[in-house]
């Protein structure tokens, strides 16, 4: 019975992080509602300087990368209820295509 309850606590806890709760989350998420919420606003700061002081690309990169892609999924995917078609997955194709480029050019590319 314990065990059952674990597992129900452990749904609960997890629903929020579905793909479509996420994706919603994200298609509604403004930057007002970003810089509102300074848990995210510190650990985004964080991973910056911690980035510019080890000079890591990896990590200036990916935090590029992330914060781009949350900006395309923003901007990108249609409303909730509204279908996916070509015109609205042209944009996310091209924002992927841009931050895909960037990453390799200064990952393999560009050399210090």
């Amino acid at each position: 019975m314990d065990k059952q309850k674990l597992i129900e606590k452990t749904t609960e806890t997890l629903r929020p992080f579905e793909t479509l709760n996420l994706i919603d989350t994200l298609q509604h998420l403004t930057v007002q509602k970003v810089f509102s919420h300074p848990v995210i606003l510190i650990t985004i700061i964080a991973i910056f300087f911690f980035g510019v002081i080890k000079r890591s690309k990896t990590v200036l990169l990916s935090l590029f990368a992330l914060v781009c892609f949350a900006v395309i999924v923003r901007y990108a995917l249609p409303a909730p209820g509204d279908d996916l078609s070509m015109s609205s997955l042209l944009p996310f194709i091209g924002g992927g295509m841009v931050i895909g480029c960037v990453v390799i050019y200064f990952s393999f590319i560009k050399h210090d």
